[in-house]
């Protein structure tokens, strides 16, 4: 099938994208000041998993076993490194 690209439509998905891209790095980069570099680093590490939630709700993607499973482990590790014991330095 054909794709057809309206002006508009184009306008208002580079627009939509560029103030959800905007909006997104305002966010982290005030959340930045309040952590360390090792959480910091860590915690980007949950952008997949984010990603995957937001193709289940906004397009209907399936919830696997394997999308859960790997995001448990991916959430799991960011929780062990940013929740777990201190190392003495």
């Amino acid at each position: 099938p054909a794709v057809a690209l309206d002006r508009t439509g184009v306008l208002y998905g580079l627009a939509s994208g560029a103030l959800a891209s905007g909006v997104g790095y305002v966010f982290w980069y005030a959340v930045l000041r309040q952590l360390s570099a090792t959480h910091a680093a860590t915690v980007q590490l949950s952008v997949p998993v984010l990603a995957a939630i937001g193709g289940t709700i906004f397009l209907g993607e399936a919830v696997t076993l394997h999308l859960f499973i790997a995001s448990a482990a991916i959430l799991g590790g960011i929780a062990l490194v940013t929740i777990g014991p201190r190392q003495a330095r």
